[in-house]
């Protein structure tokens, strides 16, 4: 019966941050709607393209139906992406299927579908640069505190505070000329879908991974050291040494466990963030992701595929988040019951 309370609380609480993180996913429709087509300037234009002919661009107004209330747009805008829309091409009628994002006028292509192709790359580098820097940021952290003012834990804080100094461009470059070209290791980075051949998959990956993990890991070693160092000083692990616990225990199965929570925390926002932000990883290995998309829909000032690209990041911030919060109260109960 003592599990009771807390499996009710605990589901309370998951209920609450998933309501939580519906109502800022529909705050972040309503900002990201104003910032992009309640902007100053020629709406229809900008949404069109520079390339667009007039004739082009008044069809574009009559879609987006510039001339309604704002409330009224920004509505359609969000049914859209709930249940789906149509859209006239100007010779037929194409229908866009929930969650539908917009159509790209420079490709004639529904966004969604776009964002489809692109997201299994970003995922693959993004899912496996994310278990890299989680066991070098953690694994560093821990064994610095364990050896504080030790040489080796000189060694390593050094190592780290190069690794947070070096732009991930640099790393990546060094890796391509040593690895690949010199030693030959590695292949040169060649995306191979993981339903084609698993093994080339993670063969042409594992140096990006390296790449972005170590820029990250860098962070995670001085998080986890701090928060190492942080709970090693609480009166709590004071008695554990009193009693004669020894010290791998000490770390192994109290320190660490609460030095976590900090972790948890910091790899939830990390990974929301990084489905839209590994732009400089994808162009240095040539990797079709989102991050690459990206940039050039900027470029040729695509702008239902940048609106697109910033909600779907937004999504995976808060909903990794959520997942975040949902796994620390299963941690540390406490959480629940605040």
């Amino acid at each position: 019966m003592s599990g009771l309370p807390f499996s009710s609380g605990f589901a309370g609480f998951a209920v609450r941050r998933l309501a939580g993180a519906a109502v800022t996913l529909l705050a972040i429709t309503a900002i990201i709607y104003a910032v992009f087509y309640v902007a100053p300037g020629d709406v229809a234009q900008i949404t069109c393209g520079p390339r667009c002919s007039p004739a082009q661009v008044h069809q574009v107004a009559e879609q987006l139906k510039l001339g309604d209330p704002l409330y009224l747009r920004y509505w359609r805008f969000l049914q859209g992406v709930l249940a789906g829309q149509d859209y006239s091409t100007g010779t037929s009628v194409q229908h866009c299927d929930a969650p539908c994002l917009g159509l790209s006028y420079q490709s004639d292509q529904q966004v969604t579908q776009l964002i489809r192709a692109k997201l299994p790359v970003t995922f693959s580098l993004v899912l496996g640069a994310m278990v890299l820097w989680l066991i070098l940021g953690v694994g560093t952290g821990v064994l610095s505190a364990w050896r504080r003012g030790r040489l080796s834990e000189r060694l390593l804080t050094g190592i780290t505070l190069a690794g947070t100094a070096t732009p991930v461009f640099v790393i990546g470059l060094v890796l391509m000329i040593v690895v690949c070209g010199q030693l030959r290791l590695l292949p040169f980075p060649q995306y191979v879908p993981f339903t084609e051949d698993p093994e080339q998959w993670a063969w042409n990956l594992l140096l990006p991974w390296l790449a972005f993990a170590l820029i990250e890991a860098a962070k995670y070693a001085r998080l986890t050291r701090a928060s190492m160092l942080e709970t090693l000083a609480e009166d709590h692990v004071r008695t554990f040494r009193a009693y004669g616990v020894g010290e791998k225990a000490i770390i192994g199965r109290h320190a660490l466990r609460g030095a976590l929570a900090p972790v948890i925390a910091l790899s939830a926002n990390d990974f929301g963030s990084a489905i839209g932000g590994a732009v400089l990883t994808e162009t240095m290995f040539g990797l079709p992701g989102l991050g690459r998309e990206l940039v050039h829909a900027v470029n040729v000032v695509d702008l239902p595929v940048v609106v697109g690209m910033v909600l779907v990041t937004g999504f995976f911030v808060i909903v990794a988040n959520a997942v975040a919060d949902v796994l620390f109260a299963v941690a540390d109960r406490r959480v629940v019951l605040a």
